[in-house]
C-alpha cells in the first residue's frame, strides 16, 4: 500500500470510528483482490472515504476533473483518485477504468454520479451502463446509510451520527436477453445494479 494512500486510509478509518461510529456489514461480498467493479448510492461528501475504509486493501477512486487543481491536483492522484467526467462521455476515462479493472484492481463507482439531494436513490447517469457492460469484473453493489444525516448535500459541517456500509452479492448482468444490444444493453445494465443497491436495506 502506498504510503500515501496508507495515512489516508488510516485517517479515514479513525476518524469514521471516532465520528461516525463507522461499520461494515456483509463485509464476506467486498473484494480484497482481483478485478471488480464497486457501485455505491451517493449522497454525501464522506461517501469515497466511508466505502473505501470498508475495504482493507487500496481502491480506486473517481473524481470530477475539475477538483484536480492545486493541492487537490497533487494528492488526488497519489490515493489513487482518477480524473474522469463520465456524465459527458468521457471516452479516455472510461478505457482507463476499463483497463484498471482488467488489470486486477477494485474501482469504486457512484452511478447516479453526483450526491443526492434527498438521500433517495437517483438514475443512473450516461456511461455507467457500458463500464458495467465491457468491465468483464464482478459488479459488486455497497450502500451507504447514515452519510446524509452526517452530511447532506445542503450541509456547510458534518455532524456525528452513525455510518454503515452494507455490502450485497454481485449484480449478474449475464442473464440480461442476448438481444439487448448496444445503449439498451448498456441501459439496462445500469438499471440493474440500481435496483440492487435499491433491494440492500439496513439490518436492525
Amino acid at each position: 500500500m502506498p504510503v500515501i494512500y496508507w495515512l489516508a486510509h488510516t485517517l479515514s478509518r479513525l476518524v469514521g470510528r471516532i465520528f461516525f461510529r463507522h461499520r461494515t456489514l456483509h463485509r464476506e461480498f467486498l473484494p480484497e483482490s482481483g478485478g471488480a467493479l464497486i457501485v455505491a448510492n451517493h449522497v454525501s461528501f464522506l461517501d469515497p472515504a466511508a466505502v473505501g475504509a470498508a475495504f482493507r486493501k487500496p481502491i480506486y477512486y473517481l473524481a470530477r476533473k475539475t477538483l484536480f487543481k492545486g493541492l487537490l491536483g497533487w494528492l488526488l492522484p497519489r490515493i489513487q483518485v482518477l480524473p474522469v467526467d463520465l456524465g459527458k462521455g468521457d471516452l479516455a476515462s472510461m478505457k482507463r477504468i476499463l483497463s484498471l479493472l482488467k488489470a486486477g484492481n477494485r474501482v469504486l463507482i457512484f452511478p447516479e454520479g453526483t450526491r443526492s439531494p434527498d438521500g433517495t436513490l437517483q438514475e443512473a447517469e450516461a456511461g455507467i451502463g457500458f463500464i458495467i457492460a465491457k468491465g468483464e469484473v464482478p459488479v459488486v453493489p455497497v450502500r451507504i446509510f447514515g452519510a446524509f444525516e452526517c452530511w447532506g448535500r445542503e450541509a456547510k459541517w458534518p455532524r456525528p451520527g452513525r455510518i454503515t456500509i452494507v455490502a450485497g452479492p454481485p449484480v449478474d448482468v449475464s442473464g440480461l436477453p442476448g438481444e439487448l444490444t448496444g445503449r439498451a444493453r448498456y441501459q439496462a445494465c445500469a438499471e440493474l445494479v440500481m435496483k440492487a443497491l435499491a433491494e440492500i436495506h439496513l439490518e436492525a
